[in-house]
């Protein structure tokens, strides 16, 4: 009732203030660089679409000499455009203009295209899909408009992802797991302004990429391009993937920020001038997700800190340095809901106790050059695990403990590139160097003894214990080449590169990373291209991996080989106008040399999606896998007050484990389908609507006897390995829901929103759980014989838990903009 009131006031006390102005009005600034070779363009047009002065001209304005424009316009929603002789338009949509905030909205623009006979070939990609000669498919770009305002997504740019096609989420909808047309969600890698940071999400798995909330402030990012293949040669280590998210600078002219908050978080960012030529970024998020989803009855708790900072000064007009951090402390932990049974609230008490934090800090010095620019970028990032797992939920008793893990993974990064436009042609090339250090102490019980009717030994008790502490380095080259021939219809672009190791026993052979990769664009006319690319990837083992022990010390992973994986795609692009934009791909994903477990004989392809840490073991190097299939992608940018977005995708997903045979794997949807509907209303109404479907996902069932039989030394079921992947989860049907309502005054703008998760309340399929099914009162085991509970657990009732409850997620909430 408080938090009620106190909505009232704020409301009724802004919506006051707004009425007693007239007209608001807000700015757009931003820059306009070539986007070759960087340089600030003079003179450039920049202009409002659709819209006219009272005399008829179009309001608009050109850049001035530092490349930078500025626009004072009444408070709406804009679609600007971009024109300069020599150059193709850019196009720019959905720019929210309020009196709170300046919008900072940059353009880069490239080189016109010659003509084509009677046609221009107009592959500007006005629908901001940022495909280029080296990177001609498989792109995507969200702005920040589109992922502050996408329903279900609450600010989270690791959920508004999954609405791309190609993306799969997790099951059960805790985790934000990225699955990019099939592969496993370490297979993709995050790049902040040109540094790359490895975290992205809280409470991630160590080894994996998911957790259950994103750390990156949306407020910060202009936009995020996702390349799910054609991988340009400077991203090392991606085999689904490559984010690039780009954030804006800070406001130049005056101090200004913004303040959320709602039931599941209070966010406060800052931005402004430091000094003359240097702007800052700054915010800070503290959660309210454990007291919201205590308040709604879930049974998890997160709770985190997240910081975010970016500091760019200019030297000159041809060097830019930039400062940039981000860094989170987390907290989870499980309790039981009011609505429970024993059994379930028993699979929830055993579930782990996550404590983790992590940060990544980096420098970037840009400096333009004839006709091109380099950079040069130093950066270290580090991430702290603690998880801890008790039996019965006995927390802090060592008799009962399952699992403990001690970890960190530091990595320091030099990064060197020179990129260039000479004749026609266009190049980059440049280095990577790594140190890194992991420091790993784990201890786990993976099994119980099992004794015969006799009391005779017949399995001993296994356990794990692993202690590393290690450090090594990682160096890597790249090239990329690429202009276009026939009269500008065909784009040819080829790059290599080639990544090297001091650790593992082949690490230091260049040849064998040896990663081709070639792109291929042809324009047929000026609205349709026909796409293709071919390429060859590689990724270094998670560090949990090679830093893993036997009980005598002896790293037996040292074996193991980069991760190997061939692209093949091809697609036609449509671009009926420069508000629409059609794609149809298919794909074919061809994996070797993927680790294997030697316990279990299972693909690490498999593994990702819960809250344990994955790697910690013995593996082979001797997994192969596939993944392939189709997408479609219809995208329409705001037009008229209404934009839409629609992707299906069919893929497949195997892979092998120690016999070799190809099986559905984890990741196996088979059907991902999301439709997207904004509609922006009048007095600053604005509504979304989403829907998210996914075939059921495979998962393995339990060797019941086995699971009987260990249950009370591990708290959980055993898996069935033989029958790897053979039975499949109900399927995904989810409907997100979103409405703001903005008010502006004379310097702030207030934005009510309402944002629901699964809106109409659908089960969400989740992996089943095995128990020994407990007494009513929760006192204790059932058992067959009415005797206490035997350690062999043979005497126990077992059950198997589905796992279908809804998980919703509604957030009612308020943004202040000063």
């Amino acid at each position: 009732m408080r938090l009620i009131y106190l909505y009232t006031v704020w409301l009724s006390w802004f919506s006051l203030s707004a009425w007693a102005q007239t007209a608001p009005t807000g700015v757009i600034t931003g820059s306009v660089r070539d986007r070759t070779t960087q340089q600030l363009l003079v003179g450039v047009t920049v202009q409002v679409d659709n819209l006219t002065q009272p005399t008829g001209p179009p309001l608009g304005t050109t850049t001035d000499a530092d490349g930078r424009f500025r626009l004072n316009l009444p408070v709406g929603t804009y679609n600007l455009r971009a024109t300069f002789v020599g150059y193709q338009p850019g196009q720019k949509f959905n720019l929210v203009v309020s009196s709170g905030n300046a919008n900072e909205s940059n353009f880069e623009l490239e080189e016109e295209n010659k003509q084509l006979g009677e046609v221009v070939v107009k592959a500007n990609r006005a629908t901001a899909a940022v495909s280029s000669i080296s990177t001609p498919n498989s792109i995507q770009r969200l702005t920040t408009e589109e992922i502050k305002t996408n329903p279900g997504g609450n600010f989270d740019i690791s959920k508004v992802i999954q609405t791309l096609p190609g993306v799969g989420g997790s099951v059960g909808g805790l985790r934000n797991d990225i699955i990019i047309r099939g592969g496993a969600p370490n297979e993709n890698v995050f790049y902040l302004d040109g540094i790359e940071i490895p975290l992205i999400n809280h409470f991630q798995t160590q080894g994996g990429t998911g957790g259950p909330q994103g750390i990156l402030n949306v407020s910060f990012i202009e936009d995020v391009t996702l390349s799910s293949s054609s991988f340009d040669a400077r991203y090392d280590n991606a085999l689904a993937s490559v984010f690039q998210f780009r954030q804006r600078e800070g406001n130049s002219n005056r101090l200004q920020g913004n303040f959320r908050l709602s039931g599941t978080e209070a966010a406060l960012t800052t931005e402004g001038p430091l000094a003359h030529n240097t702007t800052f970024l700054a915010s800070a998020r503290r959660s309210y997700l454990q007291y919201f989803f205590q308040l709604i009855d879930l049974p998890i708790r997160p709770n985190y800190w997240d910081f975010q900072a970016k500091i760019t000064h200019r030297l000159d007009k041809k060097t830019t340095l930039t400062a940039l951090g981000v860094g989170a402390i987390d907290e989870f932990r499980f309790g039981v809901p009011r609505q429970t049974t024993p059994d379930k609230e028993f699979a929830i008490r055993r579930s782990p106790l996550i404590n983790q934090w992590n940060y990544t800090g980096g420098l970037n010095l840009r400096r333009l050059i004839a006709n091109g620019y380099f950079n040069v970028a130093l950066s270290r990032n580090a991430f702290d695990n603690a998880l801890d797992r008790f039996e019965d939920g006995r927390t802090g008793d060592e008799s009962a403990r399952v699992l403990r893990i001690r970890s960190r993974e530091t990595e320091n990064k030099l990064r060197i590139d020179v990129n260039q436009f000479v004749r026609g042609w266009r190049y980059s090339l440049g280095l990577v160097a790594q140190y890194v250090q992991f420091r790993n102490d784990l201890a786990a019980r993976l099994g119980s003894e099992v004794r015969d009717s006799l009391g005779t030994l017949v399995t001993p008790a296994l356990q794990v214990r692993s202690q590393t502490e290690l450090g090594f380095g990682r160096f890597g080259l790249f090239g990329q080449v690429s202009r276009t021939w026939l009269n500008n219809r065909l784009g040819v672009s080829l790059g290599v590169r080639t990544d090297v190791n001091t650790f593992t026993n082949n690490g230091l052979n260049a040849l064998r990373t040896l990663s081709p990769r070639l792109s291929l664009s042809y324009a047929l006319n000026d609205r349709w291209s026909l796409n293709a690319s071919v390429g060859r990837y590689f990724k270094i083992p998670t560090y949990t991996v090679l830093g893993f022990r036997d009980e005598l010390g002896h790293y037996v992973n040292q074996k193991a080989d980069y991760i190997a994986a061939n692209h093949y795609v091809t697609g036609v692009e449509f671009l009926p106008k420069a508000t629409t934009r059609f794609t149809v791909e298919g794909f074919y994903k061809q994996y070797s040399r993927y680790p294997v477990s030697v316990r279990n004989g299972i693909s690490l392809a498999n593994l990702g999606n819960n809250f344990n840490a994955i790697g910690n073991e013995a593996v082979r190097s001797t997994g192969r896998g596939r993944a392939y299939g189709v997408e479609v992608f219809f995208q329409q940018k705001l037009v008229k007050n209404l934009f839409v977005v629609a992707s299906y995708t069919y893929v497949r997903s195997e892979f092998s484990g120690s016999d070799g045979i190809l099986r559905p794997s984890a990741w196996d949807n088979r059907h991902l389908f999301s439709g997207l509907l904004g509609r922006k209303f009048r007095r600053g109404w604005e509504m979304g609507l989403k829907y998210r479907y996914a075939g059921g996902a495979p998962y393995t069932p339990f060797d019941l006897d086995q699971s009987q039989r260990n249950f009370l030394t591990l708290g959980e079921g055993v898996l069935d390995f033989s029958r790897l992947n053979t039975l499949r989860l109900p399927a995904l049907n989810q409907f997100d829901f979103r409405i703001d309502k903005k008010w502006n005054a004379r310097r702030f703008t207030v934005d009510l929103f309402l944002d629901v998760q699964n809106a109409f309340v659908l089960p969400t399929p989740g992996y089943p759980e095995f128990v020994l099914s407990r007494a009513p009162d929760g006192s204790g085991y059932l058992t067959t014989d009415g005797q206490p509970l035997r350690s062999d657990g043979q005497n126990g009732i077992p059950a198997v838990l589905n796992n279908t409850d809804p998980f919703v997620t509604p957030t009612l909430g308020f943004i202040l903009e000063f």
